[in-house]
């Protein structure tokens, strides 16, 4: 599962990352940098050019409220975190392979209602493949 995640990032970031206005957060940062020293540089170095969204007194709100209201565990935070940011800042979308605790069918309708409820307009949670395109389908 892992190799078809990882051809299908390389095939969105090598023919649609062009089409959307990329942002990160410091936690994505903070996870591109685990794992083997190697790939952790290659991902960095990808990661070095896109604008980091700022921490926010909203977004660590959000974030605790997905966590105590919603359906987000609490070991999860970070994961919270990343939605709260993206919402917070208004994003379009939130791009994940994260199908535990973000792009998760099951918990999107309480992730939504919780971001509108607190004003704000939830980012669609999906992974590369759900935005490949048309001209990239099977």
């Amino acid at each position: 599962m892992t190799a078809a995640h990882q051809q299908v990032t390389s095939e969105w970031w090598s023919h649609r990352r062009s089409a959307f206005e990329l942002y990160a957060s410091q936690f994505v940062v903070g996870e591109a940098s685990a794992g083997d020293p190697e790939a952790a540089k290659l991902r960095l170095d990808a990661l070095s050019e896109i604008p980091l969204l700022a921490p926010s007194d909203e977004a660590e709100a959000l974030a605790e409220e997905l966590v105590k209201r919603g359906p987000v565990p609490e070991r999860a935070v970070t994961d919270a975190a990343h939605i709260a940011l993206a919402a917070t800042h208004g994003m379009d979308y939130l791009v994940t392979w994260n199908c535990t605790h973000i792009a998760n069918a099951e918990m999107r309708v309480d992730i939504e209602r919780i971001c509108r409820t607190r004003g704000f307009e939830p980012p669609v949670l999906c992974t590369p493949e759900e935005l490949m395109g048309e001209d990239h389908g099977p």
